[in-house]
């Protein structure tokens, strides 16, 4: 298994609502896993994640996050 850097995750930080961010995408990039298998852990156990932990994005937003991640 090889470690993730601080490189590699402060590169997928994003800011969203005055909040720094990670997306399901990225971080299963940095895990080496499917973006589904993030999102069924995170339902899975809901009670490992603090109030406020998860956001979704609304079509606003997210299309700002692609256009980002375009240019």
């Amino acid at each position: 298994m090889q470690l993730i850097t601080y490189d590699q995750v402060k590169s997928k930080i994003i800011e969203i609502r005055d909040q720094k961010v990670i997306l399901d995408n990225n971080v299963a990039e940095l895990y080496g896993v499917e973006v589904k298998r993030i999102n069924e852990a995170v339902r899975r156990n809901p009670n490992k994640f603090p109030e406020g932990y998860l956001i979704e994005l609304t079509s606003d937003e997210w299309g700002r996050v692609r256009s980002q991640i375009a240019t």
